[in-house]
């Protein structure tokens, strides 16, 4: 399952992932979750963070109230591209849709157009309406796949401010798997911890004293918001302060790992591994 129709960056995360699987496209973020939860899906494949916008904490929140596992990520070089319909010139233009992270990203190349921004829920999505509609005076921000998916002129490409932007998605399933230590491997937590001065330097110790370097750390205020314990906990729901999310490069099947978090349990109120799979060193 991947968020967004045929041509959204999420199914290219897929296709670098998976190269022969079948993409089945989604509206929302947690109908992915519950795909793969109903064996509807085998796997689902989400943004996490991008290193223009940062994190994608709407997909960090479902991780914690669904029960799938991160068995894999991508890194994915986000290009966009000015698309309209063709005959269409710039000169034609007087708005442009697409999702809003993308317009964001696109800032100064749409100011210079001087066209009126409006967000949809995805890139592609925007790239589909302009195509359906034979739109004469809007344009989309999507990728080149978009474009000759729904065979769109490319006005302009690469169009993003900044050409370093890079999306990280996750690859969710419902059972781990097994890690190794025959190659990189990343582990994903989240952690609570008591409040008080020094806890949080205690917690990342764990991780220094061993030599595990963290990719990640990022809290989340969760106020008056009940979180699922682990499961085979039958205490039910209990409420949060901030919840501590972290990367680190190591497996699970690493000593060092396992002695870190053996240590972190030791005080924190709440941990998770979210899953440990081999980390993606190839940009594409």
């Amino acid at each position: 399952m991947v968020k967004g129709v045929s041509g959204a960056y999420s199914e290219s995360a897929a296709k670098k992932a998976y190269p022969n699987c079948q993409t089945v496209p989604c509206e929302q973020f947690d109908i992915a979750f519950q795909a793969v939860e109903n064996w509807i899906a085998d796997r689902a494949v989400l943004p996490a963070e991008n290193s223009l916008g940062g994190s994608i904490h709407r997909n960090y929140d479902l991780l914690l109230r669904h029960r799938l596992h991160i068995v894999g990520e991508v890194q994915l070089s986000v290009r966009h591209c000015l698309l309209a319909n063709h005959g269409v010139k710039l000169e034609d233009l007087t708005r442009v849709l697409s999702h809003p992270q993308a317009l964001s990203q696109c800032e100064h190349k749409l100011t210079s157009l001087k066209l009126v921004r409006e967000s949809v829920d995805d890139t592609a999505g925007a790239a589909q309406f302009v195509a359906v509609h034979k739109l004469k005076d809007t344009a989309a921000v999507a990728s080149i796949s978009a474009a000759r998916i729904y065979d769109l002129n490319v006005l302009a490409e690469d169009i993003q401010d900044d050409s370093d932007n890079i999306t990280r998605f996750l690859m969710l399933a419902r059972d781990p798997i097994i890690p190794g230590t025959d190659r990189p491997f990343k582990t994903s937590i989240v952690f609570s911890l008591d409040e008080g001065p020094g806890m949080l330097y205690k917690a990342l110790a764990v991780f220094s004293m061993r030599d595990i370097n963290l990719t990640k750390i990022e809290s989340r205020p969760q106020r008056k918001r009940p979180l699922l314990r682990p499961i085979g906990n039958s205490d039910g729901l209990k409420h949060f302060d901030y919840l501590f999310y972290c990367d680190f490069e190591a497996s699970m099947a690493d000593h060092n790992a396992q002695n870190a978090l053996k240590h972190l349990k030791e005080f924190a109120t709440f941990l998770r591994v979210l899953g440990s799979y081999p980390m993606d060193i190839n940009l594409i």
